[in-house]
């Protein structure tokens, strides 16, 4: 719609809807001013079935003011209300306006309640039960949509219960994931590996990492593509880098799928995730509570 700014749409939307109105007016008030004998009212000429016939019978006089009614309502609302272009009405109401009315309310009664807790500290405040209850109706609301009711993730979506973290499992990284969203980008490496079995050799190094069963051949040639192109990132080791969001590829925790197929498709083609900053959407009360809650979920 940002190409729908100009004031003349305002006028557009506001005479469309004034002509629409009066047009229906005009169309009733049209057809109700022949009058039709009682005794011979004859059909449209619309047959259905044989002989199933409409009737060309007049309409009821209550039905028409009924209508009529329902247009100077129509009227009234338009001039109290948003509806006719830039038009905001006599009360200029606005959903926006009334969200933020709604929201402000909502921070006078329940702003106390959580307040609070701001000055206790993260770790003690996640045993705390009445706060980890209100961090958790906080979670259900904000966060289980992509992390799950239980918090257990799935594909592409973190568990935060496994205490593995990407970005690092301490209040402060919690708090400024919660805040300032995160993400994540591991680049398609399949052609600079040099094709599938290159890929698949990588794998096999990954597996021998992580302690799974692996192809020994193969994982000693995925070694040396490993060092050269994958270790930058998720370190010599394979247990990643916190500080850019490399994941630990030695404890078998996929995020993506633990199958061949996903793993290859991983390497090979890159993934990227993204957290949404909640920055301005939740106040300081709420991602306390919100980060007290996500960081005894895995203790």
């Amino acid at each position: 719609m940002s190409d729908f700014t100009h004031d003349a749409w305002g006028i557009y939307v506001a005479v469309i809807t004034l002509v629409s109105i009066v047009a229906c007016l005009v169309l009733l008030f049209g057809f109700s001013s022949q009058r039709v004998p009682v005794n011979d009212v004859g059909t449209t000429g619309h047959v259905w079935d044989e002989n199933l016939e409409e009737r060309n019978n007049p309409l009821p006089r209550w039905w028409m003011w009924l209508f009529v009614i329902t247009v100077i309502f129509g009227f009234i609302y338009l001039a109290l209300y948003p509806g006719l272009g830039a038009f905001a009405g006599k009360y200029g109401w606005t959903s926006a306006g009334a969200y933020k009315s709604e929201q402000a309310e909502a921070a006078a009664t329940y702003g106390p309640l959580v307040d609070k807790f701001l000055k206790q500290d993260v770790k003690v405040l996640a045993g705390n039960a009445e706060a980890r209850q209100m961090g958790q109706r906080l979670f259900l609301t904000y966060c289980a949509q992509c992390h799950g009711s239980d918090a257990g993730g799935s594909r592409g979506f973190p568990s935060l219960k496994d205490n593995d973290w990407l970005h690092g499992g301490d209040p402060q990284a919690i708090r400024l994931s919660i805040v300032q969203g995160r993400e994540g980008m591991m680049p398609p490496m399949g052609a600079a590996l040099g094709g599938d079995e290159d890929v698949r050799d990588v794998m096999h190094y990954v597996f021998r990492l992580g302690g799974r069963t692996f192809d020994g051949i193969r994982a000693t040639r995925g070694k040396a593509k490993f060092d050269a192109m994958c270790a930058v990132c998720h370190k010599p080791d394979g247990k990643g880098n916190m500080a850019i969001g490399a994941p630990n590829l030695a404890d078998d925790i996929w995020l993506h799928g633990a199958t061949d197929a996903a793993i290859m498709e991983s390497i090979s083609k890159g993934r990227k995730g993204s957290m949404p900053s909640h920055e301005g959407f939740l106040d300081e009360g709420k991602v306390h509570l919100l980060t007290a809650y996500v960081y005894g979920l895995s203790r």
